[in-house]
């Protein structure tokens, strides 16, 4: 007998929130999410000991949101200790969409070994959390799972080195987990990990005498002409000097994202029906495009940041509503917060070059002022450990833990769209 999802939602939904970790393939291209389900920071005491009804209420949020709202069309990792494991409700998820990791505190009984086997049939996916040596629970689930995550930051690198020799299968494909620098992952790569998580990828990885392309040049040129007013033939001007910017402009804006009803011949025509604080947007995005100006939304640097600008104008018009001004500098900062690991230039050098506010240069340099602290709150939402400096900035918000669980599904949802309406274009 299987325990039932109410058995364990003993805590009401309200008190958790939901954060995301990328995961990426060895083409640096998005291909996962691992969904990890945080305590509220007022109730960071059951953060561990209400696992399984964390995990319930989330599991139960997830299949009535539809898991493509949460995922997008990537695969979702979701963290199953032995009660999640043996319930009906884990039942809830598709087995086509998920990879029901397997924590390392379950032990491999008999029960638990069959009811892994009996969810396979049902054609779930299994991934081996936290593995750091040939244990007892590795060798019995070894056959069973096809995922491995090693946890970088629990081996030495020729303990790494030699776990990936004995466990790299025909099958099983190897996972390296808390991957944060450009160098770990080359190994892990070297390795055969097919399979990436952690922030390696937004680390601004600050390259001395590293000068700006001339492509990022012009769009930083053109934020700064509409940040302070410039006319429209002046910014017309400035995008027509690049072929390849006028081009790709006109693709995005071309997008069902921009209105399925229009279709936009020229630059001057986009200035007219988009309006200056859409284009804003657009170039925006455009600064993380490929270097031939194609826009790849699964390239999880452009993923994180237009979800972090999406967060923040949603949470802007929370607090503000009415406010388009504030919304629109909420959203620039989300998307201006990479640029530092984008550019490979410091982020004081990068404001040196367009023109914002002080409100904007302080949320961007301190997490300072309000701004600040929603930009805290988009990086929490990240999945780095949520707690007390989510509490203060919650606080200082005046948002709860309800309102942002609301947002940030929107926020998905709207990064989401914008992906699909880009590949369509």
């Amino acid at each position: 007998m299987h325990a039932d999802a109410t058995a364990v939602t003993s805590m009401p939904s309200e008190e958790f929130f939901l954060a995301r970790q990328p995961i990426l393939g060895r083409d640096q291209k998005l291909v996962a999410f691992e969904l990890l389900f945080r305590a509220a920071p007022e109730h960071e005491d059951a953060q561990l000991t209400d696992y399984a009804a964390a995990t319930a209420t989330v599991i139960s949020h997830a299949s009535q949101l539809g898991m493509e709202q949460v995922v997008g069309g990537q695969l979702a990792f979701v963290n199953v200790d032995e009660v999640v494991l043996m319930s009906d409700f884990v039942r809830f998820l598709p087995p086509n969409q998920v990879i029901l990791e397997i924590l390392e505190t379950v032990l491999p009984t008999d029960a638990v070994l069959a009811r892994v086997r009996e969810l396979k049939e049902l054609g779930f996916k299994f991934a081996l959390d936290d593995v750091i040596g040939h244990s007892e629970q590795v060798s019995k689930l070894l056959d069973l799972v096809d995922v491995i995550k090693i946890d970088l930051k629990g081996v030495t690198v020729d303990e790494l080195t030699r776990l990936a020799t004995s466990l790299r299968g025909a099958r099983q494909k190897l996972l390296a987990e808390k991957v944060e620098t450009v160098e770990e992952f080359r190994l892990c790569l070297e390795l055969g990990f097919e399979y990436f998580q952690g922030y390696y990828f937004a680390r601004p990885a600050i390259l001395s005498g590293k000068k700006i392309s001339p492509s990022e040049l012009v769009v930083l040129r053109l934020l700064e002409l509409i940040g302070s007013n410039a006319d429209s033939a002046a910014i017309e001007a400035a995008v027509k000097r690049d072929a390849l910017l006028s081009l790709n402009l006109l693709r995005l804006v071309n997008s069902r994202a921009a209105g399925p009803d229009r279709h936009i011949e020229s630059v001057s025509q986009a200035l007219v029906q988009l309006g200056r604080s859409q284009l804003q947007r657009w170039l925006q995005i455009l600064l993380y495009s490929t270097p031939d100006g194609r826009v790849e939304l699964n390239s999880p640097l452009l993923q994180m940041a237009t979800t972090r600008g999406r967060l923040l104008e949603l949470m802007s018009q929370a607090l503000r509503p009415g406010d388009t001004a504030s919304a629109e500098a909420a959203f620039t900062i989300g998307m201006m917060s990479l640029m530092d690991a984008l550019l490979a230039i410091p982020m004081a050098a990068i404001l040196d070059r367009v023109d914002v506010s002080q409100d904007v240069r302080a949320a961007l340099l301190d997490r300072a002022g309000d701004y600040g602290a929603m930009l805290s709150v988009a990086e929490e939402l990240e999945g780095k450990q949520g707690g007390r400096s989510l509490a203060r900035a919650l606080a200082k918000l005046g948002l709860s833990v309800k309102q942002i669980r609301e947002i940030e599904l929107e926020a998905f949802n709207w990064v989401r769209e914008l992906g699909a309406d880009a590949r369509t274009h």
